[in-house]
């Protein structure tokens, strides 16, 4: 009896590994989330949506789950309306968002005709700015921008700005950061920026939980060594005193990339929650699995109970490796 009992016991047990590994396989599995929305706190959805649509031609203002929208594209950006100006300090994980653009000069000269409020891009010389980053020395190093030295080297290699298209920031309502960059084949919503405390453990992170493939090059990182310092400050830039761009590292879902450089100084980043940026949301078509999955790999949830999400979906929120809030709407094919 006793003998019986032993071989049915290590018979259960065989059972049940051969499913837990067909579970943790089967979550593995499952596809990457697609780019769904992002969602800013606006004092006032209706306007901060008009100067979108007047500013960028191909998105047009729609509703989506009972709230205010900027449809552009295969995905929105959605407005929760707020009673005071959205917080834009401490700085959180998401830096600014922006489109691709057909071309980033006749842009330009419309904005300057309309009056829109420009960011200048510092060229690391004094107060010497620009509007469009290919207006002062090209990257170097495998970056979109160029260190003091590496200026230095432009200087006396006689190496001068290639003109054309380029990069460039305008700024939007309630103080939002846009970059528009140009000359692409079609005017498209394409990124999110993001900072991070270390990209490419945010990376791994990303990967890991959210199936999702790394972009950008050079070498891939594991945990053992993804905790990078950050290189020498670097310019064009928003800030006069320069800013980091190495390390680097980037995600994609669907075609919209998050890019992401280490955070711009020693303060660690704040939760994006009730900031202009509260946070970006991926689409799933089946909710449940996924939860089971982040749950198994001890990924950290802000709302944890699903709840309803526009007519017939429902909705979770995670938090990512940089307190980035990342809801997963569940959105049937």
């Amino acid at each position: 009896m006793k003998i019986r009992l032993l071989i049915l016991a290590v018979i259960l047990g065989m059972t049940f590994a051969c499913w837990g590994v067909a579970q943790t396989s089967g979550s593995a599995a499952l596809p990457p989330p697609g780019f769904h929305h992002l969602h800013l706190n606006s004092t006032n959805p209706d306007a901060a949506i008009d100067f979108y649509t007047k500013q960028f031609p191909s998105t047009s203002k729609a509703t989506w789950g009972g709230l205010p929208a900027l449809k552009t594209g295969k995905v929105y950006v959605l407005f929760t309306k707020v009673n005071r100006p959205p917080l834009l300090q401490p700085q959180t994980a998401i830096w600014h968002f922006g489109w691709h653009v057909a071309d980033v000069r006749e842009n330009l000269a419309r904005y300057l005709k309309d009056k829109v409020t420009l960011l200048p891009l510092y060229t690391g010389e004094g107060d010497a700015s620009v509007w469009v980053s290919s207006d002062t020395w090209p990257g170097a190093g495998g970056t979109l921008g160029r260190t003091r030295s590496q200026i230095e080297e432009a200087k006396a290699n006689g190496i001068k700005p290639a003109g054309g298209a380029g990069f460039a920031y305008l700024e939007a309502p309630d103080h939002a950061i846009i970059e528009y960059q140009g000359n692409m084949p079609a005017e498209r919503f394409n990124h999110v920026h993001m900072f991070h405390d270390d990209p490419f453990c945010a990376q791994l992170w990303y990967q890991q939980h959210l199936n999702v493939r790394p972009g950008g090059r050079g070498p891939r990182h594991t945990e053992a060594d993804c905790k990078v310092e950050h290189g020498e400050l670097g310019w064009p830039s928003l800030v006069k005193a320069g800013m980091y761009r190495s390390p680097g590292a980037a995600v994609s879902f669907d075609d919209v990339s998050l890019p992401s450089y280490i955070r711009p100084s020693d303060t660690p980043l704040a939760s994006t929650r009730g900031h202009l940026a509260d946070h970006f949301a991926l689409s799933v078509p089946s909710l449940d699995p996924w939860i089971a999955k982040l749950k198994g790999e001890g990924v950290k949830f802000l709302i944890e109970k699903p709840y309803k999400l526009g007519n017939d979906g429902r909705a979770v929120m995670i938090e990512g490796p940089s307190h980035e809030a990342i809801e997963l709407v569940e959105v049937k094919q």
